[in-house]
């Protein structure tokens, strides 16, 4: 059964809807027809900062932080909603400041960071002024397994000396992205798990190198963007270590649980928006003598569409609850099933969408590919669905065994 949200989270939610048509959905190809006037698309289009300004003032802004010293104080299941709203546009998480990595490493700061660390990074990140990036998968090995990262930091006197090459560093290439959360190994010979740190490196350290971006299925993901990023002998103080030597693992999975619940949410609201388009081509369209919403085929696949993103959205939620009742660990089975079900309900969802705009579906004159591309690298993003069947399939075992 689901929760009753508080006074609270239904305002909340109120004011977003209401934010999302007037300003977000009108200002999508705004954004896009910005981004390219210049000779780069690796710059800011001003519209977005204006947006951020005005989610800023009306109190739309960091929903996604449980504390109410840095955010609104909402519950995983509480800001779950809100989060699938955002999921409607793809520019629409930055504009609330809930975009990630930046959402995963403000909460890093805030769980593990020091009083200075929080006040050099988590500020400005917490008012929208810099953004980040997190350095974790390397091109060289298979990094569903993070045991695999061969990245290397090594303490030399008062500082610490980091070698890695890393792939996929999401929001390198923004020019606002001012530090980097980099995991790397400290200790070859210690256990298993505890081989690994993080440690943080301003972006304009001596050494680290931006190799190229990376696009995703042809989209560039401007100014935003995912990047090669190599350290090459990049010197950073003994201070900027993250809780400790051997402490990767366990800041991970910290980081991990409450960004899978959003990952998802937003995949669901992205599946919503798909079968929203989809019904208003269907009632546009004609062919063969009828409307393409009076066929029995469409109706068809409306119906399996609404019927997989209520189970999703029901599943995430339960997740969401469950971590805020009992925390990530214990929702461990949860987050795994909703990371292997929900990319899979959103492409569904987007893909007969696509289907039925025929054409226009696979072009940028709708958003329709834009989110499937998103919803496919969803189905990597945070592992791989097959490492999340595994972990689902043993803890399944254990739990009917006992």
């Amino acid at each position: 059964m689901l929760k009753d949200l508080s006074y609270k989270s239904e305002e909340l939610k109120y004011q977003l809807l209401k934010f999302m048509d007037e300003y977000v959905y009108p200002n999508e190809q705004v954004y896009e027809d910005q981004l390219n006037e210049g000779e780069s698309r690796w710059v800011v289009p001003p519209i977005i900062e204006v947006l951020k300004e005005k989610a800023k003032a009306q109190g739309l802004w960091n929903l996604f932080l449980d504390d109410e010293e840095y955010g609104q104080g909402l519950t995983n299941y509480e800001y779950a909603h809100l989060c699938e709203i955002m999921g409607h546009s793809l520019i629409a998480p930055e504009i609330f400041n809930c975009n990630a990595p930046d959402t995963g490493n403000m909460e890093v700061f805030i769980k593990y960071g020091t009083d200075e660390q929080k006040k050099q990074w988590l500020e400005p990140l917490l008012s929208g002024e810099i953004r980040s990036c997190f350095s974790m998968t390397e091109p060289d090995v298979a990094s569903s397994d993070a045991t695999n990262i061969q990245g290397s930091i090594v303490r030399d006197g008062n500082e610490y000396v980091i070698n890695a090459k890393k792939w996929w560093t999401s929001g390198a290439l923004d020019p606002r992205c001012k530090i980097a959360i980099v995991m790397g190994k400290t200790d070859s010979n210690a256990q298993k798990h505890q081989q690994q740190s993080m440690i943080l490196v301003p972006f304009d350290t001596p050494g680290v190198v931006v190799k190229r971006y990376l696009p995703v299925f042809g989209y560039d993901h401007a100014p935003h963007g995912h990047a090669e990023v190599h350290y090459n002998n990049v010197r950073v103080p003994a201070s900027n270590i993250l809780l400790g030597e051997g402490r990767g693992f366990e800041i991970a999975q910290g980081r991990l649980g409450p960004g899978r619940i959003h990952h998802c949410m937003r995949a669901i609201g992205a599946a919503e928006r798909a079968l929203e388009l989809l019904c208003k081509r269907a009632e546009e369209r004609e062919a063969f003598g009828s409307k393409l919403a009076e066929k029995d085929v469409i109706k068809e696949i409306i119906a399996e569409s609404r019927i997989e993103i209520e189970q999703a959205r029901l599943l995430t939620l339960h997740a969401a609850h469950k971590i805020d009742m009992a925390g990530a660990k214990a929702a461990r089975k949860e987050i795994a099933m909703i990371k292997i079900a929900v990319p899979r309900v959103s492409l569904n969802v987007i893909d007969r969408a696509i289907q039925v705009f025929g054409g226009g579906g696979v072009t940028e004159d709708f958003p329709l590919a834009a989110h499937w591309a998103n919803a496919r690298t969803l189905r990597l993003v945070d592992g791989p669905d097959q490492v999340h069947l595994r972990d689902v399939g043993r803890l399944e075992m254990r739990e009917q065994l006992k």
